[in-house]
């Protein structure tokens, strides 16, 4: 046992390597694993009388995806949905930010934080079930969505993902130096110009960080629609009613690879902005 300690320790990679190899082989397999599984049925389909799964390699299930006018609005809506819930949650979450990184003590940072992060430990049947009852005829909110559907399905989404958005935020502006800031307003600019042309940009990989979360979770959720979103359907909706129901788990993982996709495509496009550096 020695002589091997001495080994690794006179090869430092060699035994980053060594205590890597579990997590990643579990990585590999249970996550990369797992999706490529779901990537490879998608292009298989269900026989209509015996319901069983037939290895019989297609395109049928794309086709049906992309040319169907009821998937085709679906997907639009989710993506839509995921949208307006990130832009909310920003809108929401900067001030709130601001004020726990640049204007609160060091203890009442330390208060917010925890306030922001509290709902999190709370149960998501338990929140969502709560809106429901807010957002119902007689409920203390029934006047800011006309019953349940989509307006209801992004005020919930929104409450549900806002810590994902403040929390990046906020350690974002806890890292704006404040002589920047002190800075901008020596020089006569005023607190919009210092917003607009100090802030703003700095802090904009911490806000593409937050929306990666909120996108992401909105884009794939479908127990909040089930609950609070009416006859309205999501992607989420369709590929849990082909598990269920329809007992069609091809077509189920045809449509949950538009997420997949859609989600690669995102973080594809914000990689230039230094926001996954700050997740």
């Amino acid at each position: 046992m020695t002589a091997l300690s001495a080994f690794f320790y006179r090869k430092p990679k060699l035994r980053l390597g060594f205590l890597l190899s579990a997590p990643l082989l579990w990585l590999g397999l249970a996550y990369l694993g797992a999706l490529a599984a779901l990537f490879v049925t998608a292009f298989w389909h269900t026989d209509a009388f015996t319901g069983q799964v037939v290895i019989d390699w297609s395109l049928d299930n794309f086709r049906t995806l992309f040319t169907d006018a009821v998937y085709r609005t679906i997907t639009f809506r989710t993506v839509g949905i995921a949208a307006l819930v990130t832009v909310i949650d920003a809108v929401i979450a900067f001030p709130m930010a601001y004020a726990m990184a640049k204007l609160a003590s060091p203890r009442t940072q330390r208060i917010l934080v925890i306030a922001v992060m509290t709902p999190l430990w709370a149960s998501y049947l338990v929140k969502a079930y709560a809106w429901r009852s807010m957002l119902s005829g007689n409920g203390a909110l029934s006047w800011l969505s006309p019953g349940y559907g989509v307006t209801a399905t992004i005020m919930t989404l929104s409450y549900l993902w806002l810590p994902y958005m403040i929390l990046p935020i906020y350690a974002g502006l806890d890292r704006l130096p404040d002589s920047l800031v002190d800075a901008s307003g020596d020089l006569g600019a005023r607190s919009f110009r210092t917003f607009r042309s100090v802030i703003l940009p700095l802090t904009f990989p911490a806000i593409v960080a937050g929306s990666i979360f909120t996108f992401s979770l909105s884009l794939g959720d479908y127990i909040a629609v089930k609950i609070v979103g009416g006859t309205s359907q999501m992607l989420g909706n369709v590929v849990y009613d082909n598990i269920g129901a329809a007992n069609n788990l091809p077509f189920a993982a045809t449509v949950a690879t538009v997420p997949v996709v859609i989600m690669l495509a995102y973080l594809a496009a914000v990689r230039r902005t230094g926001a996954l550096d700050n997740l």
